[in-house]
């Protein structure tokens, strides 16, 4: 009887039931099965809602759609076009610049593709780039920034796994880094591979440029010395990075108008954070009981007769994040599957640290992957094209997106490098 009433908590979700319902459904029949008192979702949640880190994602979310709310899209554009359309490639490596600054403070690659993408890609056609480039480029690169503070996903990731938050956006840097390294080395390629004419470079059109995006520059500059130098803690640089946003947008580049569009901006970001803060809850609700009834230690006893090395462990946990990721969205993939995979992971002499990194690489990846990759959907409706069509677009880049994961999995000082200093 268990088994069904999983099955067909499974298939009610798949067919559009709110997740938290499932899950909460899922919880109940959890506690009852394994005869555990349903009071333990209680304290979970209450546990996770008393958290002090709980306080920075409200305030990053509100930051988020203030700056897509904004002209922040706009003005990056024009900076990454101005710094990098001289390069071979130029015009993409600058899509992928924006893209990931973008992302790392909207925190949802669906909203970089909605606000970049109309932008970018009629510039990528009219430079002569392919369609199929283009299109690809612009899917995955949605997904690119998820590992630069203050992602909203490294918050999350930290608070449910217990793992300090300051050295999960210590660790994301390089990884991120080389990802787009990779990417923009692709771009070159094709950019002389198709002969994709180059734009002169502009002393003065990269200094005005700098002028007209100066204040959204230093804000990633200000949380990374703020929150590494020790002067403002995670929730303190939240509330100073939406007052931030607020002020430039409203003051500087007058971009909001507080009278019109306060309250709608406001319901935006309450809707959002509500949204994720009812799965947060029921979820970690959920993992607590399966926790409590010892299932990761019956998966780690399963998996140690089988699996006696780090390194296969190390393949079979991303098949299996890269299966989670194309089946689930990121939030809810953390929620419910990290306090699974972390004493399995633990017991294998995994960093916790560099856990996260590798889960949230795998999840990247599986915002392009079929059959739930959002940023498909998204893309699909942005740019007018089917879904398959936009799948093998993205196909050499999630190719080289495969590559960065091997890498990033099996050089752990990648990700690790920040404990040498």
């Amino acid at each position: 009887m268990i088994v069904i009433a999983i099955i067909v908590l499974v298939i009610i979700a798949l067919l559009g039931v709110p997740l938290f319902s499932a899950l909460a459904a899922g919880g109940l029949l959890a506690s009852q099965t394994l005869d555990l008192s349903p009071d333990l979702l209680i304290i979970e949640m209450n546990r996770l809602a008393a958290s002090p880190n709980m306080i920075a994602l409200p305030l990053f979310i509100l930051a988020g759609v203030i700056m897509s709310s904004g002209g922040a899209a706009k003005r990056l554009v024009v900076f990454f076009h101005a710094a990098f359309s001289w390069l071979p490639g130029g015009i993409a490596i600058a899509a992928i610049g924006a893209c990931a600054f973008f992302t790392m403070f909207s925190g949802a690659s669906g909203v970089t593709i909605l606000a970049l993408g109309g932008l970018l890609y009629p510039i990528l056609s009219e430079e002569g780039y392919r369609k199929n480039f283009s299109l690809g480029l612009l899917t995955t690169s949605g997904s690119l920034g998820l590992l630069f503070p203050p992602s909203l996903a490294i918050l999350i990731f930290g608070i449910v796994a217990g793992v300090n938050i300051e050295q999960l956006f210590m660790a994301g840097i390089i990884p991120g880094l080389l990802l787009m390294i990779m990417l923009a080395v692709y771009s070159m390629f094709t950019g002389q591979r198709h002969q994709i004419k180059r734009i002169e470079f502009k002393l003065s059109a990269l200094i005005s440029s700098i002028r007209g995006t100066l204040w959204d520059l230093m804000l990633p500059i200000a949380i990374i010395a703020g929150i590494f130098g020790g002067i403002v803690s995670i929730m303190e640089a939240a509330a100073a990075t939406a007052a931030y946003v607020l002020f430039i947008e409203t003051v500087v580049y007058r971009q909001i108008n507080l009278r019109t569009q306060l309250f709608a901006i406001l319901t935006e970001a309450s809707i959002l954070f509500g949204s994720l803060l009812i799965i947060l809850l029921i979820a970690l609700g959920l993992t607590n009981l399966l926790v409590d009834a010892q299932i990761p230690m019956k998966i780690l006893a399963f998996l140690e007769q089988h699996i006696d090395s780090k390194l296969g462990f190390l393949l079979l946990l991303n098949l299996f994040l890269l299966l989670i990721g194309a089946m689930m969205d990121i939030f809810s993939a953390i929620v419910v599957v990290v306090p699974l995979i972390l004493p399995l992971a633990t017991r294998y002499g995994i960093d916790p640290v560099h856990l996260g990194i590798i889960f949230l690489a795998n999840l990247e990846i599986g915002y392009s992957t079929p059959p739930v990759g959002i940023n498909l959907f998204i893309a699909s409706e942005r740019f007018k094209q089917p879904v398959v069509k936009l799948f093998k677009a993205t196909l050499p880049f999630l190719l080289l997106m495969f590559v960065w994961l091997i890498i990033i999995t099996y050089i752990p000082e990648l990700s690790l490098w920040w404990r040498d200093y």
